[in-house]
This record gives structure tokens, sequence and C-alpha cells, in this order.
């Protein structure tokens, strides 16, 4: 038995890939626990679908993560394949060589990466190497590849991932970023060309990169993690499982028809989604929290949907994805409940989602620029005659009113202002928050930049104050939250909102007992929102950096 077989299957602390830093937000590494959680899930579905079977003791199953970084993926499958096999391939180092060249591949994302996978996996950053503990290579990358690839150019942006040619079109010293698993059209060839002809993998698992870094990141850098989603279905394995970030339920940059495919796809079979990352992915500043989801091909059905948060127990159930009368995924089971008693009270209709139109709250909101004028628009400080008031990023100011020409119905109403970012108050993924910055009252003869949407036009100064009461409720505000990704507050967050009458100040006892709400649903409710205190909380809080 070699001995160097032993020590890399045996289990040692510290695990240095507990340790390790991340490269940045972009490329994440996966915690050891975490990965395991994945392979349980996964076990546990081959198990329920193969009439109990052992995934880990069947020497045929094989094994990709297409964006291996750490490798610890792959390290943790080869560990549980050199138990499970004990029976089926008696000797310990026949028994890896059969799992590290037959069953266990993958495809690094950076030179980096691909050579620190190989440590993990092989003990060794070339396969061939002097401490190999894999015999049978003919070649340093084993059966973890990688090679640097090339964007393919048009336009200024590359045509598989968007990224942009200004800042990773660049020369051979630095990384491109350019990720062979997304950088093809046909990815069964690309499969070939890197495995054998024959290649058909059982088992695709791992945490592809979320977004690049490619001058945009944090403003407007857009999402890649969906590229390697749809690629990895192209492949058509048995079992997927992937973990990404958990703001495609309801939002992100270029999305819409990723989320569409995703909540209308009835092979996803569970999705474990955890409200803040920093529970997953310790110190990752990744606001929306993470999800990681199994793909089923051969067993089609509704989805074990089990949200987590710190240390309180999961929430779990088994529902659709998606619920007649939505366009996003109703992120919380309880909430869930919640929002059927409301929509049903507003339509008389228990099985759809849909307010009437005539109840919609969203049609009150404005969209992005209500008049006009951007969020560094800043107006004089002293008034002139014609001139009108603006709310703006950090104070007030004036303009004139002849200068503005979009939303002029709205000046001399009464209205309500709120700002477009939720509070900047660091980890927004901490509960309860607030869902909303605190709204204000707009009175005839204002305006705002783009820093604030504008609810409205109200009649009178009564109705505009039992507006701004309703948005103070919890309920209210949690209906938001249902349809909210991110710190981002557009008119589509409204959607689940019906209107009420605006003749009296709401409170949420007014609005628990018309929706005739459960002692269990308020407690939930009281948890995730926080109460809005108009008299410390303010309503200077600047815009969103629109990362959606």
């Amino acid at each position: 038995m070699s001995e160097q077989v032993t020590f890399t299957l045996r289990g040692r602390n510290p695990d240095v890939l507990t340790c390790i830093a991340n490269l940045s937000n972009d490329e994440v590494f996966t915690p050891p626990e975490f990965s395991n959680r994945m392979l349980d899930t996964l076990a546990e579905a081959w198990a329920a679908g193969n009439n109990g079977a052992n995934i880990w003791a069947d020497k045929s199953v094989k094994f990709i993560d297409p964006f291996t970084k750490s490798g610890v993926f792959l390290r943790e499958i080869t560990s549980r394949l050199a138990t499970g096999l004990e029976k089926k391939i008696p000797d310990l180092q026949e028994r890896v060589e059969h799992i590290l060249t037959k069953q266990v591949f993958g495809i690094g994302i950076t030179y980096l990466t691909s050579l620190l996978a190989r440590r993990s996996v092989y003990c060794s950053k070339h396969a061939k190497g002097n401490h190999s503990i894999a015999k049978g290579f003919d070649s340093d990358n084993g059966n973890i590849w990688f090679e640097r690839l090339e964007h393919t150019w048009a336009d200024g942006k590359c045509t598989y991932c968007g990224a942009g040619q200004k800042t990773l079109d660049r020369g051979e010293g630095l990384e491109s970023h350019a990720y062979a698993f997304i950088h093809t059209d046909d990815i069964t060839a690309r499969i070939a060309e890197l495995f054998g002809g024959d290649m058909q993998f059982d088992v695709i698992i791992g945490n592809p990169p979320y977004q690049l870094d490619d001058g945009g990141y944090g403003k407007s850098a857009a999402p890649i993690y969906h590229l390697f989603v749809e690629q990895a279905k192209r492949l058509e394995p048995r079992y997927l499982s992937l973990v990404i970030p958990a703001r495609w339920f309801a939002g992100g940059k270029g999305l819409d028809d990723f989320r569409e495919s995703m909540l209308t796809d009835n092979r996803i079979r569970s999705i474990s989604d955890y409200l803040s990352a920093s529970d997953v992915f310790p110190g990752v500043g990744l606001k929306g929290g993470v999800c990681y989801f199994l793909w089923d091909r051969d067993n089609p059905g509704p989805c074990r949907v089990a949200t987590y948060y710190k240390d309180e127990p999961p929430s779990i159930t088994t529902r659709p994805l998606l619920e007649a009368g939505a366009d996003v995924f109703i992120r919380f089971n309880e909430g869930l409940s919640i929002l059927k008693k409301v929509v049903a009270v507003e339509s008389g209709e228990s099985q759809s989602l849909s307010l009437p139109d005539r109840k919609r709250f969203d049609r009150l909101v404005s969209s992005r620029k209500p008049f006009g004028l951007e969020t560094t628009f800043k107006g004089k400080a002293v008034r002139r005659a014609g001139d009108v008031l603006v709310y703006q990023n950090g104070g007030k100011g004036y303009t004139p009113r002849s200068s503005i020409t979009t939303g002029t119905d709205l000046i001399d109403s009464w209205k309500v202002y709120v700002g477009r970012a939720a509070p900047g108050t660091g980890n927004r993924d901490t509960y309860p928050h607030r869902i909303l910055s605190t709204p204000f009252l707009g009175e005839p003869g204002s305006i705002s930049s783009e820093t604030y949407l504008c609810i409205g036009p109200f009649d009178s100064k009564t109705q505009a104050e039992s507006v701004l009461s309703y948005l103070s409720c919890r309920l209210t505000r949690l209906l938001i939250l249902l349809h909210k990704p991110s710190q981002d507050t557009t008119r589509k967050v409204y959607t689940f909102v019906p209107t009420q009458k605006w003749t009296r100040q709401w409170t949420d006892e007014d609005l628990y007992a018309k929706y005739a709400l459960s002692a269990s649903e308020i407690a939930f409710i009281e948890k995730i929102v926080r109460p809005m205190d108009f008299n410390s909380d303010t309503s200077d809080e600047a815009v969103s950096d629109d990362d959606e």
C-alpha cells in the first residue's frame, strides 16, 4: 500500500482548504463542509432514484467539476468513493487509480486554480509528478484540464461571456478569464476534445464564477453564472448541482430568460437557500444570499425548498418553483402562505398570486428618474421665482419648473418619496431589516432626482399620509421583500402589494386582522421586518449601485 495514498485519504486537521483566502467575490472557494452538504444531497437523490443504491459504491459513475478552483469537490468525491468502493476494489492503490483516472474529472478556471486543484486531488500540482498518488496519466494535466483561452471579440465585447475587450484583451502574463466551459458553441464537442469522445458525465457539480471583474465590478458588472448552468444542462448529466447567487430568484441583470427557464423546469428537485452568504462563504460580501440546487434529469416533480438563516432551524417544504400568477420565485415558505392570504382577500382568487389591476400598488409608483433627473443632479442652493424644490442625493436644491419635461403631472400634487436604495447598513443580509429606506411626504411644488421614486399623485395631504403609514407597516414591507432581489427598490418590487383605502392611518394590527394572519405568520413577519421609526430613520440615503 502506498504511503502517499494513505496520507492523502487520511483525515487531516487543520484542512488547508478551510484556510485559503478567496480570489475575489467573483471566484469564491467553497468550504469543505459546504461541499459535503451538496454531496449529501446528491447521494440522497441518487438513492431515491436508484432503489436505495449508494452512489459512492458505483465504480461506473463519472463526476466533473467544470469550473474547479480549490479542487474541494473532486477531493471529497474521491474520498467518498475510496470508502464506498472498498469491497469492489479491495486494493487501495488500485482503487484510487481507478477513481482518479476513470471517475473524477475537472476543468480549471485559471492556471493557478488548476495547479491548486491537482494538488488537492493528486497531492501534486502535476498529475505525473513524483509525489502524485495517480500513476496512470500520460500528461501533467491528468483529468484536471487547463489551457489558456482567449475571448472572441466583436464590437468590444466577448460573444460568449460579454466581457469587455478594453479590460480583458491583454497580454499572456495576465489571466484572460476566458472560461473553457462557456467559450464554445458545442459543449459536447469541447468535452470530447478534452476527455474523449465517449465521455458522458453522470454528475456535474461545482461552484462557477459569478461575474467578471472587467472594470465594472460593483456597479455594472453582469452576472455570468447562468451561462455555466445553461451549458451544464446541455450536457444532460443525470444530476446537476451548483451553488450560485440567489438573486436570480427575483432579479439580476439580464437574467429574465434564465429565471423563467429555471422556474419552469420541473427537474429542479431541491433548492437549499441561504439568506446570508456569509453563513456559507465567511468574509465574502455577496448581497442577496446564495443557494444550491439539485437538477434530476430522469425524475421530474415538485421542488423541496429549504431556507437557512444563521443557526435557526431551516424552513422546509415541497412546492412548485413558480406559483400561478407570479413571475419570480417566492423565497420564503412562510411568506408564500401570507401572500396567498393577501391576494385571496383582495381578488377573491385562491389559485393565483396576481392582484387585480385596480388593486395594484405598483401602478402608483414611478419608474426610474420620475422627473428625468439623474442621481448626480444638483439643484441650485437659492430658490428663484419659477423654481421647484428638488429632493436630491444628499439634501435639497432648486431648479426652474420650465426645465422639467417628465412627470409634470405630479409636480403640483401631494406624493410620497422613497429611496431607490435600501438602507446602507453594511451587511444587508441580516434580519430583521427595514426593506425600504424611510419614505417621506412630497408637497405640491416638489420633485426629486433619480435618488428617489415618486408614489402618487394624491389629492390631499391626508391621502399621502395614509400611504406613508401603510409603507411603514411590516406586512407591506414583507410583501415588497418577496419581489425584491437586492438593495435596489424599483417599481417592480411593489408587484405583490395591494392598494388600500387612503382615508386612515394604517397599522400592522389593522392589516393582520384584515388578512386573518395566524400567530405564527405574524411572528415570522416580525422576525424578518424591522419596525420603521420616522423620528430616527433618515430619508437621505444614496441610490444603489444598480448592480442587478
